[in-house]
């Protein structure tokens, strides 16, 4: 599928249209589709008086870059220096940042309009955006069910055409799992690929920022923008990123612990389907065991909340953000901040965090979990001698309704069970839309590849999009 922001690019330069257009066009769809509460804010201002710059260097001939006048969306976890950054959490609702993320500075460096910040669960925990103290959103195609989450704000507002592209963050499945939901191009790249500062931190081993899309086309674009070294973010790898072709047979692992009991009939038919067309396209598709991947959730679920804990030490009502307004000593302004300005999800993870790293139980929980870790990243090595991609369904269900999962954070855990492994390995991994159910609600397929493989597996990723 062609690029939808290079036909938008090509318009605005030509002057068959102008950044001003595209954006009243965007903010119009925006403020039509407000019934999904996809955003939590929206910068009509703000985006106009940036098209306006946008379309009078053009005028004077300026190259304006490689995404000029293109309206998105981030993630309400980004630092933007226009609006609020809330993480969708009481405790930062009124929060201004004084900086960008470096992810805004490269796409405004090219040229891209923010017009609005997107909903999540509050501090991306969750995997419905039910979490946000600011309400849920709603999936794209059933506004009875979920958008997933935690990027279920980016993903409903990309499916739904509001803009070509949203930034999402991705630390257990994040990105991934709501593309599925929404019928969205949704990737995680490798750890390390694109800087993350001025992302709100979760899980410092497992976090990555990344693009949602309705094409594979743009992902591709994207990555090239926003991949390299940041001199603010040590943990970002020298740019490796180099689009690419991929055109000869590969060899590709269907894993079968992702097609077993507890997947839904109809996803298990639908990888199939797609394992048949690539199988019709000259690929040779094997079953392949991945023997850790039925302990990822529980190693996700004591890694992740130990850094959770760390992470969101923080937020504690002095610094910045929410201070109670009953507190009356400084203990009371720690325990009271914190109690009104997290929501359930977060307490709980700090509670999990927090007792597996306690003296007497780190050797027994953390430690172990680390361990594992390393047993399924090996695991994954292994595959990857012989295997040039693995394959799976990228969530066990589609979107299940709203509430349905709400009192059962084991349920609502496991609809990660499919992209916690990748991420606890660091490895790229991207969700393409794979047809619907007999509801017309959005099935995903995900393809993982070796750490650093990105661009050919955004490549891959284009020749089957053709396909599906």
């Amino acid at each position: 599928m062609d690029s939808e922001i290079i036909k938008i690019v090509e318009r605005v330069k030509s002057g068959v249209s102008s950044a001003r257009a595209e954006v009243e066009k965007a903010i119009a769809a925006a403020k039509e589709k407000d019934n999904l509460h996809a955003l939590l804010e929206l910068f009509e201002n703000e985006a106009l008086a940036r098209a306006d710059e946008i379309d009078a260097r053009i005028k004077d001939g300026e190259d304006v870059g490689r995404l000029a006048g293109v309206p998105y969306v981030a993630k309400d976890n980004f630092l933007t220096t226009v609006g609020h950054t809330t993480a969708a959490a009481k405790i930062l609702e009124n929060f201004e940042s004084p900086l960008d993320a470096t992810a805004i500075e490269r796409l405004d460096a090219e040229g891209a309009i923010l017009i609005g910040k997107a909903n999540l669960d509050a501090f991306a925990h969750g995997g419905s955006t039910e979490n946000s103290a600011f309400g849920p959103t709603k999936n794209v195609v059933d506004p009875e069910r979920v958008a997933g989450g935690s990027s279920g704000g980016s993903a409903a507002i990309v499916a739904a055409g509001v803009v070509p592209f949203a930034l999402g963050s991705d630390t257990g499945g994040s990105i991934r799992q709501p593309a599925s939901f929404n019928g969205a191009v949704g990737y995680k790249p490798t750890y390390g690929m694109i800087s993350r500062y001025g992302v709100l931190a979760m899980a410092s081993s497992t976090d990555v920022v990344g693009p949602l899309t309705r094409t594979v086309a743009d992902a591709e674009l994207l990555s090239e923008i926003l991949a390299g070294p940041d001199g603010k973010d040590s943990t970002v790898h020298d740019d490796y990123f180099i689009s690419q072709t991929t055109d000869k047979p590969l060899k590709i692992g269907l894993i079968r612990e992702f097609i077993g009991d507890g997947v839904d009939e109809q996803v298990v038919a639908k990888t199939k389907e797609f394992v048949d067309r690539l199988k019709a396209a000259g690929h040779t598709v094997e079953d392949v065991d991945l023997p850790m991947a039925k302990y990822s959730l529980a190693i996700y679920y004591i890694v992740v909340p130990a850094e959770v804990s760390s992470n969101l030490a923080r937020y504690d009502g002095v610094r910045y953000g929410l201070r109670s307004e009953t507190a009356k000593s400084l203990d009371d302004v720690y325990g009271q901040s914190r109690d009104q300005g997290f929501m359930p999800e977060n307490k709980r993870r700090i509670m999990i965090g927090s007792y597996v790293l306690s003296s007497g139980y780190f050797d027994a929980y953390y430690l172990q979990a680390q361990k594992a870790r390393t047993l399924l990243i090996q695991e994954f090595d292994k595959l990857f001698d012989e295997y040039d991609f693995l394959i799976g369904p990228t969530a066990p269900t589609p979107a299940f309704k709203l509430g349905e999962n709400t009192a059962d954070p084991i349920k609502m855990y496991l609809a990660d069970a499919m992209t916690v492994p990748s991420s606890l390995a660091g490895l790229p991994a991207l969700s393409l839309p794979n047809g619907v159910n007999d509801q017309g609600l959005p099935i995903g397929v995900q393809i993982i590849g070796r750490q650093k493989d990105d661009a050919r597996l955004l490549s891959f990723a284009k020749t089957m999009e053709v396909h599906s």
